[in-house]
């Protein structure tokens, strides 16, 4: 008898989230039926998105219950299957996982990784948690589909040494853009640098972030690539050029404020001046032209021209610690934990 270890919310958090919210649960691993697998779990993503997800407050999809397995994504490996297009011993990644060791899930809603053809075959699997999923189709399309950067554009994004944010600077530079850091340490920036970023500012050391943001954007900024919301946000809206592309990726800055006022500027007159463009992006609606941003960025990292830094921790029990850990920023790169290795 297989056991499934799972996370359990319980209760919903009231600032920033710890272990003391989680309930840690053992029991037998269903049995998969008709159009199932039974998996058991490799590796774990930590994604900020989790914060929305375990608050009471209103958000773009359902949140977890008091009760309920905590929600995430993961890779995983098939173990039993009773779903035609998966075979034991395949590796899997799925959004719909949880925090679970041994999930028994629909084989519809999982995507096959080849480890024998294709990038699978030359990248780490893990990347299917990252830049060769979720964080990578969101960079690649929130700043191609709706920052639009044009060559000799200045972008600049937060959170720039992130899951997301990595990756949208190597894009913008491969777009031939002007690509501007903001990080929370000279470590991360150094980080950014390596990966091609022309400036950069460390948001917890500035004393002048207003000032620090115009020496590191000269000629003003035509894409923001917001993750963080917050004073970080503002400074940026007040340099934004005409026809500017503000998009709105993540408000990290608010994740423990759920269902408080965001205060601060109200930047209509900016927008309206600027005749500039601020929009949301969820990857849902391109989740199924994921193929279309994997194809281009395993492309650009088995060329060399793009790298990706994870930040793994070991073990399952470490989950709900990881989570508190990127909520605060202390993560270098894709929070990963790793459960177990492939057979």
């Amino acid at each position: 008898m297989t056991i499934n270890r799972q996370w359990r919310l319980k209760r919903h958090p009231e600032g920033m989230p710890g272990p003391e919210d989680f309930e840690l649960v053992e029991e037998p691993q269903r049995a998969p039926a008709d159009g199932e697998v039974a998996t058991r779990v490799l590796n774990l993503s930590i994604d900020p998105y989790m914060r929305g997800r375990i608050a009471q407050a209103r958000s773009y999809a359902r949140g977890v219950q008091v009760g309920e397995t905590m929600v995430g994504g993961a890779v995983a490996q098939v173990t039993e299957s009773r779903f035609p297009g998966l075979q034991p011993g395949d590796v899997v990644e799925t959004m719909g996982h949880g925090w679970q060791t041994a999930a028994t899930l629909k084989g519809d809603g999982l995507r096959r990784l080849d480890r024998s053809t294709g990038p699978f075959a030359k990248l780490p699997l893990s990347y299917a948690n990252g830049i060769l999923g979720m964080p990578g189709a969101t960079a690649y399309f929130a700043l191609l589909d709706q920052g639009r950067p044009q060559a000799g554009d200045t972008v600049v994004v937060s959170a720039a040494a992130g899951a997301v944010g990595q990756i949208v600077g190597q894009i913008a530079k491969i777009k031939g853009c002007r690509a501007v850091a903001i990080a929370g340490s000279d470590e991360k920036l150094a980080y950014c640098r390596q990966l091609g970023f022309d400036a950069g500012i460390n948001y917890r050391t500035t004393t002048d972030l207003g000032a620090d943001l115009k020496a590191a954007c000269p000629d003003g900024i035509d894409v923001y690539f917001d993750n963080v919301g917050g004073e970080i946000h503002d400074a940026c809206m007040q340099l934004i050029n005409l026809h500017a592309r503000i998009v709105i990726c993540g408000t990290i800055s608010n994740y423990n404020r759920m269902g408080e006022p965001d205060l601060g500027p109200r930047n209509l007159r900016l927008l309206l001046i600027t005749r500039s463009v601020m929009s949301g992006f969820l990857f849902t609606d391109y989740a199924d032209r994921l193929d279309e941003a994997v194809n281009d960025l395993a492309g650009w990292l088995i060329e060399g021209r793009m790298v990706y830094r994870e930040d793994v921790l070991e073990g399952f029990e470490t989950m709900p610690g990881a989570l508190a850990r990127v909520l605060r920023g202390e993560n270098f790169g894709k929070q990963i934990i790793h459960v177990a290795d492939p057979d």
